[in-house]
């Protein structure tokens, strides 16, 4: 929910948000009336609204290929992500999952909420698998096989260097970048990407999500989930949990800065990626999660709440987000302004800061040789100062539609 202090602070967020609201309502009404489809587009919007929105713009053919792939990787990491089940029995259904997705029978009772009922009734997802065209199929069946080989394999070991960091992300993330790729191609709707640009799409997502969710998975119950590799924060702390200790604060924002510079490192790969699309609706699928992780890191950068509770940003920003990404114009327009937000907290006195700087300079060069930067909207860096009888209008004008909706109930 948005409160009326944040439409008013930032009113060129309201529209978006409205738009925001009547296309996710719009979606839910699109949903097919089939069975199992019905149960897996109904099921996409609870595990993951804002994707679920990007990927119903997709054509049709392509939409249920990807939201297949989107709930059978969702089922195969719930799998991975419940910390009660014992290695002896997770293992072996990570790396048989691929032959599940065949199975109309196969079910594994796990996760939580929404999540347990997506593996109490599977079948529904297998039902929907086994009615999309063979490449569609062999494509998703290839990458569940690759993705759960490779989480069975870092379920029995912690991440050490930096290069085990890159090849857990690349199973758990950077295969759904190749995934993504094939299916595209698959389509007919894109070239084949190469798979070192598909896999660094996966990967800058995948990071951003381990910075921003450090909290939650050190204190995960019955076992802390760790994915931050050693080699960062051993140079900060004696174990990974005390980052989250208050007297540790100046040396876990160091560390957290060291993470974010990592992640910064696939920047220019996510661009080169994009800006060779050709179909609009596949541009904004990839390019929209793009911008939210780079808005992402920016927010996190130096920012001691990382270990304290949830960072993340405002649901008005992303509306925007979402509302104003149509052209790789309007990308280098976001990457642009993210890094300047970004670049703008860099202590000088940060071990990394000489590190994170050229990263960002590197990719602010990008967008500036675009040509791109004086043809699109600023996301962050607008007039943030209004008018008084903006501000009113906008006060009646949310309240109007607060009043209009519970009347309606």
């Amino acid at each position: 929910m948005v409160s009326i202090g944040a439409i008013l602070k930032h009113p060129d967020e309201f529209r978006p948000l409205l738009k925001l609201k009547l296309a996710s309502k719009h979606a839910e009404k699109q949903i097919p009336h089939e069975p199992h489809w019905h149960f897996c587009y109904s099921m996409l919007h609870k595990v993951s609204r804002s994707f679920a929105l990007v990927i119903q713009q997709l054509g049709p053919e392509l939409r249920n290929a990807v939201a297949i792939f989107y709930l059978v990787l969702r089922a195969l990491d719930t799998v991975e992500d419940d910390t009660s089940i014992p290695n002896d029995i997770k293992v072996p259904i990570l790396e048989a999952f691929h032959r599940h997705i065949y199975d109309r029978d196969w079910h594994f009772a796990c996760g939580t909420n929404h999540y347990k009922v997506l593996m109490d009734e599977f079948h529904h997802v297998t039902t929907a698998f086994l009615e999309l065209g063979k490449g569609y199929q062999e494509a998703i069946e290839e990458i569940t096989k690759r993705m759960g080989a490779g989480m069975a394999k870092f379920i029995l070991k912690e991440v050490e260097t930096v290069d085990e960091y890159d090849e857990y992300c690349h199973y758990v993330a950077g295969l759904v970048g190749l995934g993504l790729s094939k299916l595209f191609h698959a389509a007919n709707l894109e070239d084949l990407a190469s798979d070192y640009l598909s896999n660094s799409m996966g990967l800058f997502l995948q990071k951003t999500n381990i910075i921003r969710d450090y909290l939650e998975d050190i204190n995960e119950i019955p076992k802390s989930r760790m994915f931050w590799p050693r080699e960062i924060w051993s140079k900060y702390v004696n174990k990974l949990e005390d980052l989250k200790n208050e007297e540790n604060s100046e040396k876990a924002v160091q560390c957290l800065n060291d993470m974010v510079t990592n992640a910064l490192l696939h920047m220019e790969d996510c661009l080169k990626y994009m800006a060779a699309l050709r179909d609009p609706a596949i541009f904004r699928f990839c390019a929209i999660p793009q911008i939210m992780a780079i808005g992402t890191l920016a927010l996190c950068y130096n920012n001691i709440e990382v270990f304290r509770g949830v960072v993340k940003m405002r649901r008005g920003l992303t509306a925007k987000v979402m509302d104003q990404t149509k052209t790789m114009s309007d990308v280098y327009g976001a990457f642009y302004d993210f890094s300047l937000m970004l670049k703008s907290k860099i202590d000088k006195n940060d071990p990394n800061a000489t590190k994170t700087l050229n990263r960002i300079e590197a990719v602010q060069k990008v967008c500036r040789d675009s040509g791109a930067l004086n043809h699109r909207t600023s996301y962050i860096l607008g007039n943030q100062s209004i008018c008084n009888s903006t501000m009113i209008f906008v006060v009646f004008l949310v309240l109007a539609l607060m009043i209009a909706f519970v009347a309606t109930k």
